[in-house]
């Protein structure tokens, strides 16, 4: 097992997810921010972290304590990376996301003797010829990370993974909000409401809005003064949802559509709510959850293995499609003293959320997998 001289564990943590863009570093960096800021939790962990990132061009940079290596893809990248990783020498290897099947493949040929883990990205698991062309794959893989190792289960159960690979429980990302006023956060966002309720999920069926909006109508006759405000991404159900509020008196006067928003604005809409709500079918994590959670939003989701592992004892988790059990939860939660609640939900975050929390949940897998594979 190869150390620095300070004992330091050396990971190469690898993206093989190509930028159509084909931005420069820089760019990239600033783009994907959870890119780096993962690596820095790492090696805020005690880790010596380089990042190998495919791209369009050639380029190293260091930030935060993390080299960056920018390889290009203009040639048959897979190889070229694989090589590279395999000069770098680690102790393990750490690939982002179960996309690039034979890319991983190529990547365990060239590292045979270091473990290597990949971790799930909101993946789905294949179906048809692919999955025997992903078992081949990831047959060699050494680990693997989910948000919550229930997530593992159809991934073992389709054969993609062995059955005794070892799955490790690591967060896929965290934010960087913080909470603040939430009077000057209204002011600047228009938002208000008691409770003031706050969705910013995409209008699809897996986030299931009608569902949501089911569990708000029923719960306006307990909470008159409650107001929620949508913000969304894609939006397949638009017409739909917009159908759902017009024919509703009690919808119309309370539910506001905000369309979408730059993520950078989305902090004050974060602070400014008292209630975040999330009804999704399923999540590999939960971006905006994290986020919410991270200003002192308390959650009101459904209890899905990814929910469940984020949100612990500081919210409400409620059955996939029950409209009845979440109107009691915001009824519930809205009852009970709100600055308490943004204080433990931060509390939360800080505790178990965060990208040094991310670090801490990389170091323990690193160490254990490189503890088995010296064994």
């Amino acid at each position: 097992m190869s150390k620095r001289a300070s004992g330091q564990l050396r990971a190469v943590q690898v993206s093989f997810h190509a930028d159509r863009e084909r931005r420069d570093g820089v760019s990239l960096l600033g783009a994907w921010p959870t890119l780096s800021a993962v690596a820095a939790g790492a090696a805020n962990a005690d880790v010596d972290v380089t990042v190998v990132q495919t791209a369009h061009a050639d380029e190293t940079l260091s930030r935060n304590g993390v080299a960056f290596r920018f390889v290009d893809d203009s040639h048959p990248r897979r190889m070229r990376l694989a090589d590279q990783i395999a000069l770098l020498a680690p102790d393990v290897v750490h690939v982002h996301g179960f996309h690039h099947a034979r890319a991983v493949r190529t990547l365990t040929r060239a590292v045979p003797h270091t473990p290597v883990l990949v971790q799930d990205h909101g993946g789905v698991e294949p179906h048809g010829w692919r999955r025997a062309a992903w078992r081949w794959a990831f047959g060699s893989v050494n680990g693997a990370a989910f948000t919550t190792r229930e997530q593992a289960a159809p991934w073992i159960e389709c054969g993609v993974l062995r059955p005794d690979v070892p799955v490790f429980d690591v967060l896929e990302g965290s934010s960087s909000f913080v909470p603040g006023d939430r009077a000057h956060a209204r002011r600047v966002t228009g938002l208000f409401g008691d409770p003031c309720l706050l969705w910013t999920s995409r209008l699809d069926t897996n986030k299931d809005p009608l569902m949501m909006l089911e569990a708000v109508e029923q719960a306006i006759p307990r909470l008159p003064n409650l107001r929620l405000w949508c913000c969304h991404g894609d939006a397949p159900m638009l017409d739909a949802v917009r159908d759902r509020i017009a024919n509703c008196e009690p919808l119309r006067e309370r539910v506001t559509l905000l369309g979408t928003w730059p993520h950078e604005e989305m902090e004050q809409f974060y602070r400014a709510a008292d209630l975040y709500v999330q009804t999704s079918h399923r999540e590999g994590s939960g971006f905006s959850l994290l986020e919410a959670m991270s200003c002192g939003a308390t959650p009101i989701a459904t209890d899905i293995p990814a929910a469940r592992s984020i949100v612990g004892d500081a919210g409400s988790l409620t059955p996939v499609g029950d409209a009845g059990a979440m109107s009691d939860a915001i009824v519930a939660w809205a009852g009970r003293d709100r600055p308490e609640l943004r204080s433990a939900t931060r509390a939360r975050f800080e505790s178990s959320l965060t990208f040094d929390a991310i670090g801490r949940q990389l170091r323990v897998a690193y160490e254990s997998l490189v503890s088995a594979c010296a064994s």
